[in-house]
């Protein structure tokens, strides 16, 4: 059975059991300010960028099991960005 997604929002909305699932796990960890959504836009923006025809079942699975350490990299460099912009008025 093929499940199709008309959007990126409804797919978000199918998987936010698992990031939510995932973000609590990471707090236990420590990583008490990493969201769900900082773990998606990892995701998407590092993990998936050049990814074709994911299955729910693998977009899961890359849930689970990716690195906590790859995830709090990608929110300090992108807080150092933010801060570099803010800094120097870029």
């Amino acid at each position: 059975m093929d499940i199709t997604f008309n959007s990126v929002e409804e797919l978000y909305r199918r998987l936010k059991p698992a990031l939510g699932a995932r973000r609590a796990e990471m707090k236990r960890k420590g990583y008490v300010y990493a969201t769900e959504d900082d773990i998606w836009n990892y995701l998407i923006e590092e993990k998936w960028k050049n990814s074709k025809n994911l299955s729910l079942y693998e977009m899961t699975c890359d849930i689970f099991s990716i690195d906590d350490t790859l995830i709090d990299a990608y929110l300090r460099n992108k807080l150092n960005k933010k801060n570099r912009k803010v800094y120097f008025n870029d």
